[in-house]
Formats: structure tokens, C-alpha cells, sequence
């Protein structure tokens, strides 16, 4: 029997959110609940795949977790070799760690790049603010770096504008990579490449993950790359999680309506398996102020009417290591995607 790995990171009960302000004195009115109370974990070397609609709170999320932005309340606790790091509690010795051992791969690699840093520069800062190497050995460092994520060492005195989108993802990768991260928060690393090469990243990261042991935090629209890379996935919903389940089990067998309505929307390469799209009525409920009850209800076609109208779901584990924030997941016989694979 395999022994199950390590909790790495652990999130309870995180929120975050952004003060709506009005008028010439600019007064704070009310918040966005970007994320509003997500609790889960991540266990070392595992891949955990985050999806929902856009502006459910994934990338806030995400940047919550590599501290990009400071959470409003909840913990997060990243458990390193050295110590147990409270991310929301940093000393200025434990940031320095944080830092190391937590890194973010952003979504457009045209974005995250400074035009005016070759990539000796970009790829070797996190080495120089560190002082872990400086001189010829940041030369080699950094060439040691490029050659991991599949590119030539001469390449480091040429600057972004000479990259293909690729290459320049494969940049921001060795980048991220050159501290030795534990955690690697990946916010949509694909969604801007083209579809060959998006094939080539992905793949270039399962190999980076076995090689040196990375634990990620997938965050993308797209559920058949989610599929293909991921061991658990959480589907997110209005700054909330409504499910989180291995990959297998949320594919094949949803519990929460939103996560059968995802799922129903894959197109299917197979034109035996047939499978009708779910279309949601009404527009996604406003996180400055989420509707009454379940925030999922106003498009729910299983509302009952009065207790998911009235009552708030908790979030809660139906089935061990499975958890999904409904009052009727153990009764409701949802479908997942026809043939078990998108």
C-alpha cells in the first residue's frame, strides 16, 4: 500500500475582499466578496486543478496564496521542511522563506515579462535578491535553468521581444523555478498559447514536477487541460467552493448542479457519446452582494424553493477526501461527462 504524502498546504477558511468606495471622500459602501470562506488542502507533489466561471475568485485566490494580495481573514498554512509558515502571519525572516519555497506562474507571458531586463536578468533576480548566487555562478545558474525548461543558454542575453509566446512561458517557468519552490501557484499558464503549444508546456511541466518534486495549484477554464494535468479539482463559484473531489470522481459523478452545468458544456470528440448542454438562466450574483441562501440557487434547476432559498449550504465532506457545498448532494443523481473523459 502506497503511503499517502504530505498535507503541504493548508487553507482554512479564506476570504478576501475589496471595499467598494463612493463619492469625493470616498467612503467605503460595502465589499466584494472576491473570496468568501474556501477551506482545502494540498498534499505534496499533487496537482490540484481550481475552475469556474470568470470572476468566481480563482485568480484571487491564487494570489492570496503567494501573498500578491493580503487576505482579509482566514489562514493559510504552508508546511515547509524548516517550519510550518501561518502565510497571514509573516516575520521578516519567515517571509524570506515564504518566498522560496511559494513562486506564481502568471497567465500571459507577454505581461509578465520586463521588456527592459534581458533574461540573465529576469531569470537570475530571484538568485541575486536572495544572495544565493552572483557572478559566474549566476551565469551558470541560469543557464543550468534555461536548459531545464527547454531552452538555449546563449538565449539569456536576448530580451522578451525576440521570444515566441512558448518560449516565453518556458522563461517565466525557469524563473519561477529558480528558487526551488515547494508550492507553484499556476494562474491559467496555457489559455494565452496556441493549442500546440499549449501541449508543449503542459507536458513540460508534469516533467517538472516529477523532477523535482513541485506541488501545483492549476487555476484554468479549459476542463480537458484541467483533466488531463490534474489529481484533485475544486470548482469555485462566486468567491466560494462548491465542490472538491479527485478527478476522476468529479468527472464521471458531479454532486453540486454547477459542477453537472460545467461539465455538460465540454464538447465531446466522440459522436457517440451524446450529451445535452445545461444553459444556466439568469446572469452570474453579484459578489458585492450575493443572493440569500445557496449563492448557486437563482439558476438552480434542482431550487426546492425554500430551503435553498433560506438556508446557507456548509460546506461539507459527503464522502472521505470529497466535499461539496449543497443541501441535497447525496439525493440529487447529477450526470458527468459521457464516457468518463472529456
Amino acid at each position: 500500500m502506497v503511503p499517502e504524502k504530505k498535507i503541504l498546504l493548508d487553507i482554512q477558511g479564506l476570504k478576501k475582499y475589496f471595499p467598494v468606495q463612493q463619492g469625493i471622500l470616498r467612503r467605503t459602501t460595502g465589499y466584494i466578496k472576491a473570496v468568501d470562506d474556501v477551506s482545502f488542502s494540498v498534499r505534496a507533489g499533487e496537482t490540484l486543478g481550481v475552475v469556474g466561471e470568470s470572476g468566481c475568485g480563482k485568480t484571487t485566490m491564487g494570489r492570496c496564496l503567494v501573498k500578491l494580495y493580503e487576505p482579509t481573514g482566514g489562514k493559510i498554512l504552508l508546511h515547509t521542511p524548516e517550519k510550518t509558515l501561518s502565510v497571514t502571519e509573516l516575520d521578516r525572516h519567515d517571509q524570506h522563506l515564504f518566498r522560496r519555497s511559494a513562486q506564481i506562474i502568471f497567465q500571459d507571458p507577454f505581461a509578465s515579462l520586463n521588456p527592459r531586463m534581458n533574461i540573465l536578468e529576469t531569470v537570475g533576480e530571484p538568485l541575486l535578491v536572495n544572495h544565493i548566487a552572483s557572478g559566474q555562478e549566476l551565469q551558470d545558474r541560469v543557464a543550468g535553468l534555461l536548459k531545464v525548461v527547454g531552452l538555449r543558454p546563449e538565449y539569456m542575453n536576448r530580451y522578451p521581444h525576440a521570444f515566441s509566446g512558448g518560449q516565453r512561458q518556458r522563461i517565466g517557468i525557469a524563473r519561477a523555478l529558480a528558487l526551488n519552490p515547494k508550492l507553484v501557484v499556476l494562474d491559467e499558464p496555457v489559455s494565452a498559447l496556441d493549442v500546440s503549444v499549449q501541449a508543449q508546456i503542459l507536458n513540460l511541466l508534469q516533467d517538472l514536477q516529477a523532477q523535482f518534486g513541485l506541488t501545483y495549484l492549476f487555476v484554468a477554464h479549459d476542463l480537458g487541460v484541467v483533466e488531463h494535468i490534474s489529481d484533485r479539482v475544486a470548482v469555485m463559484y462566486v468567491g466560494q467552493l462548491v465542490e472538491n473531489a479527485t478527478t476522476a470522481e468529479l468527472f464521471i459523478h458531479p454532486l453540486h448542479p454547477y459542477t453537472e452545468a460545467l461539465l455538460s458544456a465540454v464538447p465531446q470528440p466522440d459522436p457517440r457519446n451524446k450529451q445535452m448542454s445545461i444553459v444556466l438562466q439568469g446572469d452570474v450574483a453579484d459578489p458585492a452582494n450575493p443572493p440569500c441562501g445557496c449563492y448557486f440557487h437563482p439558476r438552480c434547476r434542482y431550487n426546492d424553493g425554500k430551503r435553498c432559498v433560506n438556508e446557507t449550504p456548509a460546506l461539507r465532506e459527503v464522502q472521505p477526501g470529497r466535499t461539496v457545498r449543497c443541501h441535497y448532494a447525496e439525493t440529487l443523481h447529477l450526470v458527468g461527462v459521457a464516457g468518463g473523459s472529456v
